[in-house]
């Protein structure tokens, strides 16, 4: 259940709020849409249920704000817009690699795609699918983590009419196992045929919050349906007779040999086509314009009236038309119910199949597993590897790499730990470290830009667990490109210049701690500065800003006059903490304690905890309100 109160959205400058105080309910086991003109405010009020959008008021979902959900992607399916995932990422990557963010099986997704109907594109790339592809998807990503509560913006833009049919039907058989649906339409014809509550928004405001039969009988234009072969000749007659008895109606045609017309009665009609001689294969009263398009109506024998029923039932089988005087059924607060896992109750068509009408709905999953902290690393091992982009950006870093090295080498006069990082003077920081950096702020750059890879929130949300994961697997890259790098440029030299420029040098501990450490802070800043400012491109500032900003700050400090200095720091260390360990670990501890103290190292070590407090400082705030 869904229970939205006082929902605001925040002014801009002068202009009166997008959403003002709307506040409507969503019951479990049924439809509801959220019905509105474009530019009513319907995507706003998702948004802001999704505290996805800053405004006020509070969305209670089954008793709890989504902020106060442990899981809320097992809560709440979302689709908004467009799927939010990465061009190049497959189809059935994007799903696998959300599987493991919501902590369901693999096999989910295969399920999932079988119930969209994209099983046959599951190796294609995101970006080459079409609009209605995207929708599927969409829907698919939603259903993934077996939600109690599906909420769509706009789910049939796109959508040929069966595929917005199969759609409808997963929600309503969504809804009779339980659960909550809830989709924003700009068509009253949708809404009237497949919802069971209708929350019509207007300027941002709440309008109407009907049953589907009282929205049907007062906020939708009546009409009579009429077929026949002469259609042209019945509206002239029509039309003629309105005006010598100045009555006003509108005769409208349709696709075909059909006719709507506005402001009369079937009885009326019937009689000008009796007069006239006229053959009438249809006629029926609709109520308001929810009727079926030409191609879709179930013809009856000739000069028969079809009559069917004009129940909420009737409506959502999205075809069946009501009869002549008869009222629609009273308006109720309550409805029965299938039990879970009937499907509703629906009218037989015969232009339609038993799959169009009901559309199956993945299994639901009955054992949820434990929670684990291999989930999340799970899933940015999944988000990390199912591009190209990581292993392009390694592949650029090593060709600059080996093609500095050489260019030094043949210029002279630089260290022989600068000729086999490729790192020269008069740059801020080697080709590895700043490949690094952007690795890092990628791994949060890809879901600000993306949101749908952050699958319990439509934004990233500030979990420790996902930030250690993230710190874990950028590590083991940096480390991995770290030894890259070196490798090839020593190979690359012994090839081009021999030997000479190849040999170990012989303070190779220290030497080997400060590359790792340099690395591996570049990495870490990239990851930490793109989560605090939401965005890939300051996540890689951030990490340039290191050499040339605090390193110099640091060195002033540093050579500054003081009374006492620092010197001898790691010797100390070692005397104190390092008396004898095993294996000889005390020589690593002291070489990664003279990278400390140096002023690369001091730099890259307070920067990266000053974005660390940041991080977490965002965190609290974020869980604090």
């Amino acid at each position: 259940m869904i229970q939205a109160f006082g929902l605001t959205s925040n002014p801009r400058k002068d202009l009166p709020p997008a959403v003002d105080d709307v506040s409507f309910e969503a019951r479990a086991g049924r439809v509801t849409a959220l019905l509105g003109a474009s530019g009513a405010g319907k995507s706003t009020v998702l948004r802001l249920m999704l505290e996805l959008q800053q405004g006020r008021g509070i969305t209670y979902f089954r008793g709890r704000p989504l902020r106060r959900i442990a899981h809320p992607s097992r809560e709440v399916g979302v689709l908004l817009g467009d799927v939010p995932g990465h061009p190049a990422r497959t189809v059935r990557g994007h799903l696998r690699m959300l599987c493991a963010a919501a902590g369901v099986p693999v096999r989910r997704a295969d399920e999932v795609l079988e119930v969209v109907d994209l099983a046959g594109l599951a190796d294609e790339p995101l970006g080459t699918l079409a609009r209605g592809m995207d929708r599927r998807l969409g829907l698919a990503c939603a259903l993934l983590p077996d939600p109690h509560t599906l909420v769509l913006d706009n789910p049939t833009d796109g959508l040929s009419v069966s595929e917005s049919r199969r759609l409808h039907s997963m929600l309503s058989a969504h809804a009779a196992r339980g659960g909550t649906a809830l989709f924003t339409t700009a068509d009253p014809k949708e809404a009237a045929r497949t919802a069971d509550r209708v929350v019509t928004l207007e300027r941002g405001r709440l309008v109407a919050d009907q049953e589907v039969a009282h929205f049907a009988r007062t906020r939708l234009r009546p009409r009579v349906a009429v077929r026949s072969p002469h259609a042209a000749r019945l509206a002239a007659h029509l039309t003629k007779e309105a005006r010598t008895a100045r009555r006003s109606i509108e005769v409208v045609r349709e696709e075909g040999n059909r006719l709507s017309v506005y402001g009369s009665t079937c009885a009326e009609v019937g009689e000008t086509a009796f007069r006239h001689d006229i053959l009438v294969h249809q006629l029926a009263d609709e109520t308001g314009d929810m009727g079926p398009s030409a191609n879709e109506l179930p013809v009856a024998p000739s000069g028969v009236l079809e009559k069917t029923r004009s129940d909420s039932t009737a409506r959502e089988s999205a075809g069946i038309l009501a009869t002549g005087e008869a009222g629609p059924p009273a308006e109720t607060d309550e409805r029965p119910t299938c039990p879970p896992g009937a499907a509703r109750p629906t009218a037989a068509l015969p232009t339609l199949t038993a799959t169009e009408v009901a559309s199956p709905l993945p299994p639901p999953i009955s054992v949820r597993a434990a929670p684990s902290p291999l989930r999340p690393l799970r899933y940015e091992l999944r988000r990390a590897t199912g591009i190209g982009t990581g292993f392009l950006t390694g592949a650029a870093v090593l060709v600059t790499s080996v093609l500095t090295a050489v260019l030094l080498a043949r210029t002279g006069h630089t260290p022989q730990p600068r000729l086999l990082t490729a790192w020269p003077r008069e740059l801020p920081l080697p080709p590895a470290a700043l490949g690094a950096g952007l690795l890092g702020a990628l791994a949060f750059g890809d879901e600000f830009r993306h949101p749908a890879l952050a699958a319990d929130r439509g934004t990233v949300p500030r979990r420790l667990g996902l930030l250690s994961a993230k710190l874990v697997v950028t590590a083991a890259t940096a480390l991995l490109l770290a030894f890259l790098t070196v490798g090839c440029d020593a190979e690359m030299l012994y090839l081009v210049y021999g030997r000479e420029l190849t040999e170990v040098p012989a303070d190779w501990l220290a030497l080997s701690a400060s590359w790792i450490g340099l690395v591996v802070g570049c990495a870490w800043a990239g990851v930490l500065a793109a989560g605090i400012f939401r965005s890939t491109t300051a996540g890689l500032a951030a990490v340039v800003a290191v050499p040339v900003v605090v390193v110099p700050v640091v060195q002033k400090v540093l050579e500054g006059p003081s009374v006492r200095t620092a010197a001898g720091f790691p010797v100390r260390l070692r005397e104190v903490l390092l008396l004898q360990w095993p294996f000889g670990g005390e020589r690593y501890v002291a070489a990664a304690a003279r990278v400390l103290v140096q002023p690369v190292g001091g730099a890259l070590t307070l920067s990266v905890t000053a974005l660390l407090c940041a991080y977490l400082l965002a965190t609290l705030r974020g869980r604090a309100r």
